[in-house]
């Protein structure tokens, strides 16, 4: 209790006070598009309109789970893909060394394999930038 004898409770906020409102009205699509951004992102109605248009205004709102779940699951295959790769060298070494394997094939692996490397080296630059882009 204070010296007056009433309950403190909060204190008061200093100059940040959330005083001015807007109302808005939306066509029944937009609504049911906002309860959808709701429920995914895990945030109320005003919180997404207001992260949306005062700090986010210029990004892209995701959905966090789906994007980990996409990238997992892209990180999952590209794993695969190395697996493959590497048996597919060994194989071809080994055939080398034996001499079984005709040079142009040699010479294809190394095509394919220079060009895998560049892919990866492109996915990888996409995902930084995906990361930079939602991680603001």
């Amino acid at each position: 209790m204070t010296a007056s004898g009433k309950l403190a409770g909060r204190p008061k906020l200093a100059g940040n006070k959330r005083s001015r409102k807007i109302d808005a009205r939306f066509t029944e699509a937009e609504y049911e598009t906002i309860v959808a951004l709701e429920q995914q992102l895990g945030v109320s109605k005003t919180e997404l309109v207001r992260m949306r248009l005062l700090n986010n205004g210029d990004q892209v709102l995701v959905n966090a789970k789906e994007v980990i779940s996409k990238l997992d699951s892209i990180g999952i295959e590209m794993g695969r893909i190395g697996n493959n790769v590497n048996q597919l060298a060994r194989h071809a070494n080994l055939l080398n060394l034996q001499g079984n394997v005709p040079p142009y094939v040699v010479d294809q692996f190394n095509q394919l394999l220079s060009r895998y490397i560049g892919i990866l080296q492109e996915v990888d630059t996409t995902f930084r930038r995906v990361i930079r882009t939602t991680g603001k």
